[in-house]
């Protein structure tokens, strides 16, 4: 019996849609991550999970300390919760949470958040009353660069030694404390292996990337002393970037969840362990059914890769002309023979915390039975972004 037979049979009575996390699958996908880690922590990506229950189960499981946060009133509520060393890695513009982390001694000494340039740093200086000690970790540009050639991800301005240095010492100068580096590799980590080129790229990228993480280490402790956050990777790199000495953390969160975007790596596959049921609730020719909802389509460049996949019953398909649609999505197949109205359908998402974006609970299910129930951000009335 598959796994999505199990959900089926585990969730019986259940109006559709709803969404699962299977925990065994969850687990071990834990697991895995720690091992392809090579003894390095994993601090866990909560935009990846977006459910505190889960996150709080990660954080569980040996090799895995710290959450990496998205938001920083996410990671002020998070806290309060009882999460601690929290890192926001993303810069923050919301006036009203510096304020909140300002007043907040647990949070001051739990939260850590990311700037990217003086110009970041001013801004702070600006918007916090003076000698305020945030502590702040340096996001560092971690692209590829051949020539006029940019692979990776549009993030920091800073790159070299001696930029990442200046940011670090005007941070110093404006009483922020300067607690890390971040060096997110994600054309290493966010990319498949779906062909010679994009290997070569990665080969290529983590080689760089090893020489010059040292050398921003060295230029920025230089100038603060020693760092506690030295953070690089994501789930597609762990094995790549957990080799590199620098380091003394790796992020990982998609990894976890097992989202359809993860299906194409050489190195790891990771168990789908979240999925979403939709019910039939047309049959409008013999091969066709359509679903109620179901377009949860994932951010990134639009295309095919960012819509949801049928996990089960095989032999399903979009119709090209509708995709997944807002209120209904059709599907054609010769599964579509043998399903009649009600019947489930069920859906990964491209992308691992998306989803909960969506539905308010997971249905938490271990072995062959539903254990739980879980609220989401969403389902605990937190909306951050």
């Amino acid at each position: 019996m598959s796994r999505a037979d199990v959900w089926d049979r585990a969730t019986k009575g259940r109006s559709a849609p709803f969404a699962v996390v299977d925990l065994d699958a969850f687990d071990a996908n834990a697991t895995d991550l720690v091992r392809r880690a090579g003894g390095l922590p994993i601090r866990v990506a909560s935009k990846s999970v977006r459910v505190r229950h889960l996150l709080e189960r990660a954080l569980a499981h040996e090799g895995c300390a710290g959450v990496m946060a998205y938001s920083l009133p996410e990671a002020l509520w998070l806290v309060g919760q009882g999460v601690r060393d929290v890192f926001v890695a993303y810069p923050t513009t919301d006036r009203e949470a510096l304020a909140a982390l300002a007043h907040d001694e647990i949070a001051l000494e739990q939260v850590s958040i990311a700037v990217d340039s003086v110009e970041h740093v001013d801004t702070l200086r600006q918007w916090l009353t003076a000698g305020t000690p945030v502590r702040v970790v340096v996001d560092v540009d971690a692209s590829l660069r051949i020539g006029p050639a940019h692979l990776g991800v549009r993030r920091s301005p800073t790159r070299s030694p001696r930029r990442a240095a200046s940011v670090a010492r005007a941070a110093r100068d404006a009483g922020l404390r300067v607690v890390g580096l971040m060096f997110y590799d994600a054309q290493i980590a966010g990319l498949p292996d779906s062909s010679p080129a994009i290997r070569l790229v990665k080969s290529r990228s983590d080689a760089s990337l090893r020489r010059r993480r040292s050398a921003v280490r060295s230029a920025v402790e230089d100038v603060v002393g020693p760092l506690e956050i030295v953070n690089g990777g994501g789930t597609g790199s762990l094995h790549l970037t957990g080799q590199d000495d620098s380091l003394t953390e790796l992020a990982a969160g998609s990894g976890l969840i097992g989202p359809t975007l993860f299906d194409g790596y050489d190195d790891f596959t990771p168990q789908p362990a979240v999925a979403f049921a939709l019910p039939v609730v047309r049959r409008p020719a013999k091969d066709v059914v359509t679903c109620f909802s179901g377009g949860y389509i994932a951010s990134g460049p639009v295309g095919d890769s960012r819509a949801p996949s049928v996990h089960h019953p095989a032999g399903l398909r979009m119709i090209g002309t509708e995709g997944a649609g807002e209120v209904q999505t059709p599907l054609r197949g010769k599964a579509a023979r043998d399903l009649a109205i009600g019947d489930r359908v069920w859906f990964r998402h491209a992308k691992a915390g998306e989803p909960a974006e969506r539905f308010d609970e997971y249905v938490v299910i271990s072995g062959d039975e539903v254990v739980d129930v879980v609220p989401t951000y969403r389902g605990e009335g937190k909306n951050f972004g």
